[in-house]
């Protein structure tokens, strides 16, 4: 999938993972293949090959300032750059047109030791090498970019986005650029995937399409002593990991008053239902799963009608599937049973006989899919009321990326990263 953003998926090959930033690194090394680093009639580069800034004896780069490899002093061009901290985190960058010349264009992190790789070519065409290292001070942040990422470890239908939550804003697109690189989802099988920033603090990710049944999704931060903006670095965060279960979805049609349910597309049961009543009709659209309620009292005040009016209500129900926060379940609705399949009656809830609800509250999970079409109900936000992130058409979920929501698209080796190849 990426991640759209650091997002990215898992290679489907049994041979392992191709890092995103692995990817990223071989592009921004511009692609030659000119001269391979680890050519064996390789020489060792002249010590015109330098890092620009302190290095050695002690000292420490400044990692507020970019990487630079120059060949200023070397009868020949640089052919590639290569440089990879300790932790295995590469730094993009951009060579110029005379190979001269090689900048980082990601930051660097702080307290942290880098090993840079370039491969050369002379004026006579043989292939050259330098390694370099170096190893940068510590920041001096004064804010700390924290991330929590969710939901909690654990199985989950296919509908289940990945949520990132910010402990501070960042609002400019190129401090979301550093945060999204730096936040990658794996997956096996790979799927298509991106960020979309919800707002200056919280991020969903989602693949193009549902996830695949029975994929696992890991996600991480490599956000730690990376430089976000003025005087904030990157935290520490935990690893997420989760089991895709199979694809549940539940098509509700509020027009024939049925429920079909199904399993790996597959049809599974048909249940009678009864849907909300003109003025209180059920929001169409894609929603998931949030949580399963054994019993729930039901007030109508907690959606404004006023106690005593001829719509309030007070009622216990059992078998309570939430599908959004503001109070939409699909529940047990024993005094509905004879509108059921017939006639919509709910205040806006899915209301089925209790034996039908208990079966559908056990048969489904978290993260499963619910889907309402032929309600005269608006259709589901896609934020800020559970997940309705499948609302969004894809190119407009993409456009709150910041990496491929700008004008000029995504760059290439955002590309790598975001379209992974099998190996």
């Amino acid at each position: 999938m990426s991640h759209h953003t650091t997002a990215r998926t898992r290679p489907r090959t049994a041979a392992g993972v191709l890092l995103a930033s692995a990817l990223a690194a071989t592009t921004a090394a511009c692609g030659s293949s000119e001269q391979p680093l680890a050519a064996p009639e390789a020489y060792q580069a002249a010590n015109g090959i330098a890092l620009k800034g302190p290095i050695g004896s002690g000292r420490k780069a400044d990692p507020d300032k970019p990487l630079e490899v120059t060949a200023e002093a070397f009868d020949g061009r640089i052919t590639d750059v290569t440089a990879v901290d300790a932790t295995g985190r590469y730094l993009a960058g951009e060579l110029s047109a005379d190979g001269r010349r090689w900048h980082s264009t990601t930051p660097l992190a702080g307290n942290a030791r880098y090993t840079v790789r370039v491969s050369t070519v002379d004026e006579d065409g043989a292939a050259g090498r330098k390694v370099l290292n170096f190893s940068t001070g510590k920041p001096t942040a004064k804010h700390v970019l924290d991330v929590k990422f969710g939901p909690r470890a654990g199985t989950y239908g296919v509908g289940q986005p990945v949520t990132a939550e910010l402990n501070v804003p960042v609002r400019s697109p190129a401090q979301r650029a550093v945060v999204e690189r730096a936040l990658r989802v794996e997956s096996t099988p790979a799927v298509a995937g991106s960020w979309h920033w919800v707002d200056d603090k919280e991020l969903h990710f989602r693949p193009e399409e549902f996830w695949p049944a029975h994929a696992t999704v890991r996600v991480r931060s490599n956000l730690e002593g990376i430089k976000v903006g003025d005087r904030l670095w990157g935290g520490r965060s935990r690893a997420l990991d989760l089991t895709i279960g199979d694809k549940v979805v539940a098509l509700t049609d509020a027009g024939s008053h049925r429920m079909t349910v199904y399993k790996n597309d597959e049809e599974v049961k048909t249940l009678p239902v009864t849907t909300g009543k003109p003025g209180f009709d059920t929001r169409n659209g894609v929603k998931v799963v949030l949580a399963k309620e054994r019993f729930v009292r039901m007030r109508g005040t907690s959606i404004g009608i006023a106690e005593g009016s001829a719509e309030s209500y007070d009622l216990p129900v059992h078998f309570a599937t939430r599908v959004t926060w503001s109070g939409e379940y699909v529940h047990a609705a024993p005094w509905s049973v004879g509108s059921q399949g017939v006639d919509n009656v709910s205040h806006g809830c899915t209301g089925m006989s209790t034996e039908n609800a208990e079966w559908f509250f056990d048969y489904v999970k978290e993260g499963d899919v619910v889907e309402v079409v032929n309600s005269d109900g608006d259709m589901m936000e896609p934020f800020g009321n559970g997940f309705g992130d499948w609302n969004m058409d894809w190119k407009k979920w993409q456009a709150g990326s910041a990496l491929t929501g700008g004008a000029g698209g995504p760059t290439a080796a955002d590309r790598a990263r975001l379209t992974p190849q099998s190996l």
